[in-house]
């Protein structure tokens, strides 16, 4: 038996166990993996309490916005992969993909009216705050939400932090006591499960589990599903085993030389983690015990200061240390706002000088303009800012520093500030494996001065909101091959 911190879980209803219930059903929403995995750590938790057998309901809707083939394609390996991993472990695994919008309503109503307890994910982004609030009031059952999204519980503070800097100074004072809490790595491979005898006729006739053919990557076909098939699938594999696979060639091939090679398109040194990270296929907490035990390290080698600074806190080599203030600081700084700021992809979630400076400068006179349709194809004056949107458009990921640059060139190419944002949001959330998440969010609003502060001199558009150059970037990076490749594909 093992129990989930208090701190990561929210009851969502009122009702009570429903003790003559036949099962205790996960509804994997985002946390969609097998692994370090505190959701499936509770509802494994309950099944053994209860001494029922376990369901494990993982859902893929057509409906929403911007479903395209390469996000099914992704999440579609993540769910060939659960299924291996939850195979001969007791748990029941029910992978349900929509055939039209609309067709899974109801499943997991019938399926929780027959649970002992419902257990969920928690997402503090996209459209899963709302669904996941409108199916608690159909559960008429125990319903508990679960926290999995990093290191620092997301429930514990009501702080909405406005800088990094604040943000790492938080983490410095609590994160010690919160480092040693993670889910379990293998939490099925010990525990034995009741075996679910059957479900209902009725349910898996209405709601039929995604067949094995569309399940194989080797004979997936999306053709028949109502999504965007102008959003084509990429190389990238998605699913807990490719995953893996990214983090052990981080560590091993590219950890090295992070620090100082990370912003050169030219040079392997990013981690290509994003993808899972977004879609729950791998955790922060496997990543980061992953990246400590390469090092040697343990938790006696935490700094006691807790003065904000990016370096020298965790005791790590300077890389790992690089990595970690991208992947817990500025990751989680994102998933606080979304968290506690319904506001957060508008405007109004800006900081009070940015909004001004902005204003100010909205009708300032503009030597380009571009609209959606130029931007999203690729037609504009500057091979740059070509080359970073045809990599989203051909790859599903954009290089980090130069999704910088190409966010500051939407907001100097477009009509007004309002507008960079609805060109941003599209474009990134239509094409990226990484799109519709807090860190996203981070990433396009930093652009308008989220996270930042003003700068001098005051410039025309921009105002006092950092300016980059697409002339000293290039001089500043290596990228002739990355440019070879993206300005001739």
């Amino acid at each position: 038996m093992f129990n989930v911190p208090k701190y990561r879980i929210k009851k969502l209803n009122e009702c009570p166990v429903n003790e003559n219930g036949d099962f205790v059903l996960y509804w994997m929403t985002s946390n969609r993996r097998t692994q370090w995995n505190f959701s499936l750590d509770r509802a494994i938790m309950w099944a053994q309490q209860l001494g029922k057998p376990l369901i494990v309901l993982e859902a893929l809707r057509v409906g929403q916005k911007w479903a395209c083939e390469r996000f099914h394609n992704f999440v579609m390996d993540g769910m060939r992969d659960n299924r291996q991993a939850l195979k001969d472990t007791g748990a029941f695994y029910y992978p349900y993909v929509e055939p039209v919008p609309g067709a899974g309503k109801g499943l997991l109503k019938e399926l929780s009216g027959k649970a002992c307890v419902t257990i969920s994910d928690y997402f503090p982004c996209f459209f899963l705050p709302k669904m996941t609030l409108a199916a608690s009031l159909q559960v008429a059952c125990w319903m508990d939400q679960v926290d999995s999204n990093g290191l620092l519980p997301l429930f514990e503070t009501d702080q909405v932090f406005v800088s990094a800097f604040s943000f790492r100074r938080y983490l410095q004072k609590q994160l010690p006591k919160y480092i040693l809490e993670a889910p379990s790595c293998a939490p099925l491979t010990y525990r034995k499960l009741r075996t679910l005898e059957r479900i209902p006729e009725n349910i898996l006739s209405q709601w039929p589990p995604m067949e094995d053919a569309l399940l194989d990557s080797s004979n997936r076909d999306l053709s028949k599903l109502p999504i965007d098939h102008n959003v084509r699938v990429v190389s990238k594999r998605g699913g807990a085993i490719a995953a893996t696979e990214t983090l052990s060639i981080f560590i091993n091939q590219r950890l090295p030389g992070y620090a100082s090679n990370r912003n050169h398109p030219d040079i392997p040194a990013v981690s290509g983690l994003s993808p899972y990270l977004h879609w729950g296929h791998i955790s922060v907490h496997e990543i980061f015990w992953s990246l400590m035990r390469f090092e040697n390290w343990t938790p006696d080698r935490l700094s006691t200061k807790t003065d904000g600074k990016r370096n020298g806190w965790w005791g790590a080599s300077e890389n790992t240390e690089a990595f970690l203030d991208e992947l817990i600081t500025w990751r989680e700084l994102g998933y606080n706002m979304c968290s506690l700021r319904s506001d957060y992809d508008s405007c109004e979630s800006l900081p009070e000088w940015a909004r001004k400076t902005l204003s100010e400068h909205q009708n300032d006179t503009k030597e380009y303009l571009y609209d959606l349709e130029d931007l999203e194809k690729a037609r504009t004056h500057d091979p740059i800012w070509n080359s970073a949107q045809r990599e989203l458009v051909n790859t599903g990921v954009i290089h980090n520093y130069l999704r910088m640059l190409w966010g500051k060139k939407v907001l100097e190419w477009t009509p007004n500030p309002q507008k960079a944002l609805e060109i941003m949001i599209e474009l990134n959330n239509k094409y990226a494996l990484d799109g519709r998440n807090p860190s996203s969010y981070t990433g396009i609003f930093w652009i308008l001065g989220r996270y930042d502060r003003p700068w001098a001199p005051v410039r025309s558009i921009f105002g006092r909101i950092r300016y980059m150059s697409s002339i000293r970037t290039r001089e500043k990076l290596k990228m002739d091959n990355y440019l070879r490749t993206y300005l001739t594909d």
